[in-house]
């Protein structure tokens, strides 16, 4: 088997290149080891920026999303019981943000996958990578069988967790990592959410946030111990401390109701460099992660997305090799801006095991500073709204 760009990974950043790249003309297949379902029902993020809201409509797939999804055009702070808003749209000009889950965002990209004949291979196991330099392949079985794609270009959109970050050899991979102390125990509910905007909180017994997926379902977290586990964590034990820490004004509108999924996730802060070696290019989780506390995740895949199908299409189009030598760099500039926005705000809201006196007065003191600066929510709304491209 031959294509042009082997995708390795149907996750976010896969399937949004396979869209673009098929959009310019350039053949592509999608090796994934999971199935749809599993692929389709992770539950991740839900605020996307401009650039992901104008990329869907971009690639033809905006239309569910204008429907159902939540626009923002500010977000609040709340601590010691008191809460102001960011009025984002006003701060920055007229941008806002999306609630529309990548739970939905990955159902439109296999439905429309599926309409326009997109080629994924599911249960794709044993994936390889060779000859990263040149000519590259990739090799895995299915079916009981083994299987050879040849192409000139490898996409690694496998995650963290994934083989094509490893094929880059230990010598010119350089690892950026930090591991934070404590945990985001999240629970999804069939319950109107707090407020039509999202709440970040600081409160003294750790971090919490009211979010939503929609105008009847809820997405709230706190902050909790890494070794935490969620049989300690009932329902009703999960509403008494997200209450407490939203604070009196903001608590007044939660509906509480039966979880339907809860789960803990870990925070850390992760960048891989460079995003290129050879003929492979690293795009989404497989090269950065972040804290999900500035909602950026998802955001990051699609800039990743988006200057690495322009560089493949100049190739295809130009034979110009310009875009593709410094896609790594281009991507980088943007995971940086965000890596540090993600850790600011994840200080700023959330509790250390070493927080002292000293250091919970310092961030008393930058939370009262953004709520009586305009220069300070400026940058604040800046950077959650997305920085350009």
């Amino acid at each position: 088997m031959r294509s042009q760009v082997a995708i390795i990974g149907a996750g976010p950043s896969g399937l949004l290149l396979a869209h673009l790249l098929q959009q310019a003309g350039v053949d592509a297949v999608v090796l994934e080891h999971r199935d749809r379902e599993y692929v389709e029902g992770r539950v991740r993020a839900g605020v996307l920026e401009q650039i992901a809201v104008d990329l869907m409509d971009r690639i033809g797939l905006g239309a569910r999303m204008h429907r159902e999804g939540l626009v923002h055009e500010g977000t609040n702070i709340a601590h010691e019981g008191e809460m102001f808003r960011i009025d984002m749209k006003a701060l920055t000009g007229g941008s806002t943000v999306m609630v529309y889950g990548q739970q939905e965002v990955m159902k439109d990209l296999f439905d429309a996958a599926e309409d326009r004949q997109l080629k994924i291979v599911f249960g794709a196991e044993d994936v390889q990578l060779h000859d990263v330099t040149g000519p590259p392949y990739v090799t895995w079985r299915s079916g009981g069988e083994a299987h050879r794609l040849d192409c000139d270009f490898i996409a690694g959109c496998d995650g963290y967790h994934g083989v094509s970050r490893g094929s880059i050899p230990e010598d010119v991979l350089r690892h950026y990592e930090r591991v934070y102390p404590f945990g985001w125990l999240g629970v999804l509910a069939e319950v109107p959410p707090a407020a039509h905007e999202l709440i970040y909180c600081n409160h003294e017994r750790g971090f919490a946030l009211a979010s939503m997926r929609s105008q009847t379902r809820s997405r709230y977290y706190i902050q909790c111990r890494l070794d935490d586990r969620i049989e300690d964590w009932s329902d009703e034990r999960f509403w008494d401390e997200l209450c407490v820490r939203l604070g009196d004004k903001a608590a007044a509108g939660v509906v509480r109701g039966p979880s339907f999924e809860k789960s803990i996730a870990p925070l850390r802060s992760f960048v891989a460099e460079p995003m290129r070696y050879g003929k492979l290019f690293l795009a989404g989780d497989a090269a950065h992660i972040v804290p999900p506390t500035g909602a950026k995740g998802l955001n990051l895949a699609v800039s990743d997305v988006i200057f690495l199908s322009e560089a493949i299409e100049e190739f295809y189009r130009e034979r110009s090799t310009a875009g593709i030598d410094h896609y790594s760099a281009r991507a980088l500039a943007r995971v940086w801006k965000a890596e540090r926005f993600s850790w600011w705000f994840t200080g700023l809201t959330h509790r250390f095991p070493d927080t002292g006196a000293i250091e919970r007065r310092l961030q008393v003191a930058e939370l009262d500073y953004i709520r009586e600066s305009k220069a300070a929510q400026t940058v604040l709304a800046e950077n959650y709204v997305g920085l350009p491209i």
